[in-house]
């Protein structure tokens, strides 16, 4: 349990800098993802294609996959390419001190990212997931030569972009509605500089279907207990018509 609590307070970390930065609007994550198997097999898959390089998901083993409609051969034949076994967690072999010194800060365990932000009334933390894969933009004042809309200054490159391609962002100056204030720059739009293997549409739905699976993996028992909830909800309501009755058929006779 303190191992879980650390690992939410790490995702926590992960995404907070931005908080008093970032004033984008989160587009909103396509929710019907997180029950589509098929999409969540796909999320799977470039999750440990392009995420396990440096992030775990030391909370969730692969053989809870299982749940998503994969089999253990499956597993082990498209999504694990090291010697463990499939009932192993999902860590990888990075050490943290290495990570530090590459990257400034170990990159956090995934397991709990979604759950980690939301609400400030713009949206879930998948929302802004969905938003953050989208917005890496070249910015070469920055060590990796990447920035994001969605948390500025963001230390993690695009390790997306041979799917998705290079794009710049534009600024405009604007005047600071503080009297006397300096102007401030404000994002205007996208410029693509190179191509990607995928069109937007296709990177779109492979964003989609990763966060799908970052979501997923933070509750797996999530559409579980969602369809359990009904049934207590029906079976509360039909007591409480039984109960009702009980009730009058006890108090008819006194008066």
């Amino acid at each position: 349990m303190k191992k879980l609590i650390l690992s939410l307070l790490a995702a926590m970390s992960f995404v907070s800098v931005a908080s008093a930065q970032e004033g984008i609007h989160w587009d909103r994550f396509p929710t019907e993802r997180v029950t589509d198997l098929a999409a969540l097999q796909r999320g799977a898959k470039t999750f440990v294609n392009y995420c396990m390089g440096c992030h775990s998901a030391e909370y969730m083993r692969f053989n809870r996959m299982h749940d998503i409609g994969l089999t253990d051969e499956e597993i082990k034949n498209n999504l694990i390419f090291t010697g463990v076994k499939v009932g192993d967690l999902m860590k990888i072999a990075m050490d943290p001190k290495d990570a530090k010194a590459w990257f400034g800060a170990v990159p956090p365990d995934l397991t709990l990212i979604a759950r980690a932000r939301g609400g400030e009334g713009k949206g879930s933390g998948a929302d802004y997931l969905y938003t953050y894969l989208r917005t890496f933009y070249r910015d070469d004042t920055r060590p990796t030569g990447w920035n994001n809309l969605a948390f500025p200054n963001v230390g993690m490159p695009n390790v997306l972009w041979e799917l998705q391609g290079q794009q710049r962002a534009v600024f405009a100056e604007e005047k600071n509605p503080e009297e006397g204030g300096q102007p401030i720059e404000v994002f205007k739009h996208f410029e693509p500089i190179s191509k990607g293997k995928l069109s937007q549409a296709e990177y779109n739905d492979t964003v989609a279907d990763l966060v799908a699976y970052l979501q997923w993996i933070g509750e797996p028992v999530q559409d579980t207990r969602v369809r359990l909830g009904v049934w207590v909800m029906l079976f509360l309501g039909l007591f409480t018509v039984i109960a009702w009755r009980l009730n009058a058929a006890f108090w008819k006779d006194i008066k």
